[in-house]
């Protein structure tokens, strides 16, 4: 497999507290082949203690791309992995590190990923993990299982370097040559989402008691189907539809 697969992945911290962190983390990146870093409103950055904890990866410090929020730092991704130890009443679809390190070398090829990692104390938030398709779980020992940042970055980057040397070993597509048609990047998938949680709310079916269990349950549906741009373009317009037949049935019935 071509380095060009590995450089369509990016690893995200998300508000990271402690900057030799995301030291820990270009180091642990550099040495498996990993370039692409963003931070999420990180506490303290650029910051001397990353630095000498990067060790040779100040150069993926230098690259590294700051973001006010999550949204922003997955523009352009179309699948999007969150790291997670927490049992939810809904569940994500969830895979452990090999696993998840196989099926993104797997996405690479039809374009940009992100593996995200959250704060350091409480992980991910439920709102976040809503813009995640798969969770990512690091097996561990029964009697203790805390893993630091730092930590629980090496080990997703050393299985997507092997993952990657197997994929070497076996039939692969051109990285320069996609699909015809490449699933929608996640900022069209949140835009259909606020449309059809505005279009749901309007017809009634959508009640503020059950809004955001329902969402995400929706997420999940689509996540599955992975609809194309073109896909996401007709659900839309099905939607926008919906709405001027509405407000046309309501004029009628106040004429």
């Amino acid at each position: 497999m071509s380095t060009k697969f590995l450089e369509r992945l990016r690893v995200v911290l998300v508000e990271t507290s402690h900057p030799g962190n995301i030291g820990a983390t270009a180091r642990a990146m550099k040495v498996m082949g990993l370039q692409h870093l963003v931070l999420v409103n990180p506490r303290f950055f650029p910051h001397p203690e990353a630095t000498a904890l990067a060790s040779g990866a100040e150069d993926i410090l230098e690259r590294a791309q700051v973001t006010a929020d999550l949204a922003a730092a997955l523009q352009g991704c179309h699948k999007v992995y969150g790291t997670s130890a927490r049992d939810r009443r809904i569940q994500w679809p969830v895979l452990d590190a090999r696993e998840a390190a196989v099926e993104m070398v797997a996405e690479l090829a039809d374009g940009n990923c992100a593996l995200v990692f959250g704060r350091e104390r409480t992980g991910l938030s439920n709102e976040e993990l809503d813009h995640c398709q798969v969770l990512v779980n690091i097996p561990t020992a029964e009697l203790y299982h805390s893993l630091n940042l730092g930590q629980a970055v090496q080990v997703l980057a050393y299985e997507l370097h092997m993952a990657t040397l197997q994929a070497n070993l076996e039939p692969h597509p051109d990285p320069d040559v996609t699909s015809v048609e490449l699933a929608a990047p996640m900022e069209d998938m949140e835009g259909f989402y606020d449309h059809l949680e505005q279009v749901l709310r309007q017809s009634g079916f959508l009640q503020e008691i059950r809004a955001i269990r329902m969402m995400r349950r929706l997420r999940r549906l689509y996540d599955r189907a992975r609809p194309t741009v073109n896909e996401v373009n007709i659900l839309r317009g099905i939607l926008t539809e919906i709405q001027r037949w509405a407000t046309n049935s309501r004029q009628k019935g106040s004429g």
